[in-house]
């Protein structure tokens, strides 16, 4: 697949456990673009812990990231410092997998964590754990319903998708359209 033709600004939305990392990581390959994290965008990472970014020094890291010309952005956050990210996105991905399988998922990692055969921006505990189902109940719950009515506005340009395959055959058909003239 060539990238000549594809968004080249794309946000992904997603509860824990969705695979917004894992598709981001790809669509990333596939047309050279950078791939951020919103929850790095969030906290200033370091040896000695993690410290949270105020609402200016996350706005004006996202900044510098959309004013670039190609990115992957994704995480869960819906909170008004990301609107420009909505706004500049050639594509917005809501990433819905069904919850059980999302909650399998959570299993999967910690369990590749604590093997030390996935790595973490966070110290893996059970704590930590625990909360992922916690964060996985209320997305099904309160936030999916959120997105729906929030990114509203964004309609013309969201695709939702069960699986990173639904999104790579979506990104197929629009090479294809764009071939064919």
């Amino acid at each position: 697949m060539s990238n000549n033709k594809l968004p080249r600004k794309i946000h992904i939305i997603g509860s824990v456990g969705s695979g917004k990392t894992t598709l981001a990581k790809e669509i990333s390959k596939l047309l050279g673009a950078s791939h951020h994290e919103l929850d790095n965008v969030v906290w200033k990472r370091s040896l000695e812990g993690d410290t949270r970014r105020s609402d200016k020094e996350k706005m004006e890291f996202i900044k510098d990231i959309i004013d670039s010309d190609a990115w992957i952005i994704e995480g869960v956050h819906t909170d008004d410092w990301i609107e420009d990210s909505l706004l500049n996105a050639e594509l917005i991905i809501l990433l819905d997998p069904s919850y059980g399988i999302r909650n399998i998922r959570i299993i999967k990692r910690f369990l590749r964590q604590k093997l030390k055969m996935e790595m973490a921006n966070y110290r893996p505990s059970i704590r930590i754990f625990l909360r992922m189902f916690k964060w996985n109940r209320y997305f099904e719950r309160t936030v999916k319903p959120f997105i729906f009515d929030r990114f509203s506005a964004y309609g013309h340009k969201i695709i939702i998708a069960e699986s990173k395959l639904d999104v790579i055959e979506y990104l197929s058909f629009i090479e294809r359209k764009f071939e064919a003239g």
